[in-house]
């Protein structure tokens, strides 16, 4: 029998989670976060003193950003998130500050420090532009090391309405099964159409993300992030690191035996 592994030893080693979430502002990143954390409420933010700062939601804050600043939920502070927003607008200096940021903490000798996954969030409430100029910059020239890249296609029941609307004429007395098949299958085939697949794991992307995953109705209340998880969690190459993540969240008990079972 494999021994027992003790929560509070993997913290000792790894401190807490560590996440760096990226994408465009309303991509949905303070959603995912909350979800995460299973909490409504904001997250507590610190500078790189440890002092409380306040500071609005990252979907939407613009001006004065600092990517060393710590997100926190009391709901679990187990997380510790960072945000990269404000290079979509096209700023250099907030990109660099993104790529040093990257370099510094995937490799810093300071493992209380260190980024563990990143997160890349790609809403597809706009799928005739899903791959804009942010995300080549990113993958493209990003190097992450071995910290896992994990792609969250966020908004993606955007495509259903479009779906609908593009084959509502092939619908037409059709049973609901057969209805809602052909829906899903529109779906598909418009999310393959953007080619967004292609240009992510592109052989000469120096970030190239580890995997990928879809999230959808994540305004509903019964909605998680547990495929998110999932993926974040056998994305990380250290078992030990692994049991960290699942030690960490708190909703997901098939994770847990999964893990186990791994």
């Amino acid at each position: 029998m494999a021994p027992k592994v003790d929560p509070q030893n993997l913290r000792k080693t790894f401190g807490r989670f560590r996440v760096l979430i990226v994408g465009r502002a309303n991509a949905g990143k303070t959603t995912i976060l909350q979800k995460v954390c299973n909490t409504t409420e904001k997250p507590e933010i610190y500078n790189a003193k440890g002092d409380k700062v306040t500071c609005a939601l990252m979907d939407s804050q613009r001006g004065n950003h600092d990517i060393t600043n710590e997100m926190v939920f009391k709901s679990n502070p187990g997380f510790v998130f960072h945000d990269s927003c404000g290079f979509e607008a096209g700023s250099v200096e907030e990109f660099e500050d993104m790529k040093k940021f990257i370099a510094e903490r995937a490799n810093t000798t300071k493992l209380e420090e260190r980024i563990h996954a990143v997160w890349y969030c790609v809403p597809m409430d706009d799928h005739c532009r899903t791959f804009q100029r942010s995300e080549e910059k990113f993958f493209s020239e990003c190097d992450t090391g071995n910290v896992p890249v994990i792609v969250v296609f966020t908004k993606f029941d955007a495509l259903r309405p479009v779906a609908f609307g593009e084959i509502k004429k092939q619908l037409i007395g059709v049973s609901k099964e057969e209805r809602l098949e052909k829906i899903a299958q529109r779906v598909e085939q418009l999310f393959m159409s953007t080619g967004v697949l292609d240009r992510l794991y592109a052989p000469k992307n120096r970030a190239r993300p580890k995997c990928h995953v879809r999230l959808q109705n994540m305004n509903k209340e019964d909605t998680g992030c547990d495929a998110l998880l999932e993926h974040t969690t056998f994305a990380l190459d250290d078992e030990e690191l692994r049991l960290c993540l699942v030690s960490t969240q708190q909703s997901n008990l098939e994770l847990c035996i999964k893990c186990a079972i791994e």
